[in-house]
């Protein structure tokens, strides 16, 4: 008998979601190195853009390489991780 895990995903706003096992990173968009990363993903045509317009509050880097710009905060990203993440022990 195969068993398949069942992906978990986390909302990152307006109905936009990620697997929650393919994220390597969750940070803030402030730096130069993380703004270089995006212009880098940008050019490559890596970088997917979830922000809908609005101003973007924090980065998800994929293990794919994938850059994922959100327009909620990097904390609030994290706190709905562990929500997810506690869900999972249960």
């Amino acid at each position: 008998m195969i068993v398949l895990e069942q992906a978990k995903f986390v909302s990152i706003g307006f109905g936009s979601i990620v697997n929650v096992s393919k994220i390597s990173a969750v940070v803030s968009p402030e730096s130069a190195p993380i703004k270089r990363l995006i212009s880098e993903a940008r050019q490559k045509g890596t970088l997917i853009d979830a922000t809908y317009g609005r101003k973007t509050r924090s980065v998800i880097i994929m293990e794919s390489g994938q850059v994922v710009l959100s327009l909620i905060t990097a904390d609030t990203v994290a706190q709905r991780l562990n929500h997810k993440n506690g869900e999972m022990e249960e």
